[in-house]
């Protein structure tokens, strides 16, 4: 890439440091993940003429390690007078006893006619042919009373056959998620849904569907798009039996700006978590910027007793770490800890009883960002307050239930990257937010209540681009 971020944003300080993101342009849901021949293969929607979602393609980078990623040329693109003539829209990638299949959906120029399309990668996976026959799915569901939203594959193996969810909706119903079966991902048979929301509660539309096993359960993560609210991710952990999906237990995944989840099993048996986390900031600001949209870390799940999913992010990661302090409630003050710049990992563990609210606050060149526990609400929030009123940024404050177990500390996972705040709260409770200071002058770190502090660890974090 002629075009890096080293010198392009140089001076950007509210572009990420250490997470991913192309050199420039739009960049929105992960597509295929797949750790191929011993490397981490991230494939995603991206837009090469610019910081705004058109025209959308497969972007695609590699990594050894899933922290330092090389931008390579794009995957797939748009082929005129082709079911996939106004982009490639989101999918998944699979190995087919040795070789690469990308199943995606393919759109027309408006977006409303909506397919499921395959290509076989080349063993480097640079480069990809399309089925001839596209589309391998291109009748909707009867049943869905529409048309438009009927996009989203993913695909796992159960011995000799292959299934596929796909999201949409139903009129006036709500959310579903859709199950295809096959054995040669050519010939699709239409089942049955395997899940239905309730409009109210769950959403009108569902997205990025991913359905598999954990543990001795399985989980399906759905992105909710909903009419009057952010959308958001939820997840649901219950029983596949018989093709069908018995839910027990439901939850958020993530109250704030990550969206479009993909899942995958490494090579090391792992279950990783991609998410596209979206800006908090106006599309013309995102045009001014030249850039737009990143990926989550990635993260490991997991379920715990009580069937919540549980996230991590990979061990990987804190081989980023530096300079360290730790903390305890004595040597904290009001004073605030300076911090250089915006790049940090940040494990606190509070004692709630000790104080009606805990948690930290961030405060840049007069602009505020905190992370805010109430024990009497139960909620985990954050909160940013600019100096100046800017209605092309964000600051609505976000917020989720987050109960503790009995005797439970509570226990936070923050990363802050630029304008990208990572949120865990005792592994099962997760917002991601933006925050948008003016400047990193007299940038610095200030504990709420000190005394409910049981331990406070700061790490700097290097830059991976």
């Amino acid at each position: 890439m002629s075009t890096t971020p080293k010198t392009t944003f140089r001076e950007d300080i509210h572009r990420p440091r250490y997470h991913f993101l192309p050199a420039a342009n739009w960049m929105n849901d992960p597509n295929g993940v797949i750790h191929w021949n011993g490397r981490y293969h991230l494939f995603f929607q991206y837009n090469p003429d610019g910081a705004y979602h058109a025209n959308m393609h497969w972007g695609h980078a590699v990594s050894d390690d899933l922290l330092h990623w090389q931008e390579l040329p794009i995957a797939i693109a748009p082929t005129p007078d082709s079911p996939d003539r106004g982009g490639i829209f989101s999918g998944c990638l699979v190995n087919d006893g040795g070789t690469p299949v990308a199943i995606y959906t393919g759109v027309n120029e408006t977006y409303d006619v909506q397919v499921q399309c395959i290509a076989t990668g080349s063993p480097d996976l640079l480069h990809w042919e399309k089925y001839p026959g596209n589309p391998v799915i291109g009748e909707v569901p009867a049943e869905l009373g529409q048309t438009r939203d009927f996009r989203d594959p993913f695909v796992w193996r159960d011995g000799d056959s292959w299934y596929m969810t796909l999201s949409s909706h139903i009129v006036g119903v709500g959310g579903a998620v859709l199950l295809y079966h096959s054995a040669n991902l050519v010939d699709w048979e239409y089942l049955h849904p395997l899940y239905v929301g309730e409009k109210a509660r769950n959403g009108r539309n569902f997205e990025c569907p991913n359905f598999f096993p954990l543990g001795d359960k399985w989980v399906l993560i759905v992105s909710s798009q909903l009419d009057h609210a952010p959308s958001t991710t939820l997840y649901f952990v219950g029983r596949f039996e018989n093709e069908r999906f018995i839910p027990e237990h439901e939850g958020v995944y993530d109250a704030g700006y990550s969206y479009a989840s993909l899942v995958h099993q490494d090579e090391a048996s792992r279950r990783l978590i991609y998410s596209w986390i979206r800006e908090g900031r106006s599309g013309a600001r995102q045009k001014q910027a030249g850039w737009t949209g990143l990926q989550a870390i990635p993260r490991v799940l997991s379920l715990d007793a009580k069937n919540r999913l549980i996230s991590c992010p990979v061990s990987e990661f804190e081989s980023l770490r530096g300079r360290h302090h730790h903390f305890r409630a004595s040597d904290l003050d009001d004073t605030g800890l300076a911090i250089d710049g915006l790049s940090l990992d940040i494990e606190a563990v509070f004692d709630v009883s000790a104080a009606a609210q805990c948690g930290i606050e961030l405060e840049c060149g007069g602009d505020k960002l905190a992370v805010i526990y109430d024990e009497s609400t139960q909620t985990l929030q954050v909160q940013r307050q600019y100096e100046r009123d800017d209605p092309e940024i964000d600051s609505e404050r976000q917020g989720i239930v987050h109960t503790l177990d009995s005797g439970e500390s509570l226990q936070l996972r923050i990363l802050v990257d630029g304008s990208v705040l990572e949120l865990i709260a005792n592994g099962r409770t997760r917002i991601t937010s933006r925050f948008y200071p003016s400047s990193l002058d007299k940038a610095c770190l200030q504990v709420l209540s000190p005394a409910a502090v049981l331990r406070l660890d700061t790490w700097q974090l290097s830059s991976t681009v």
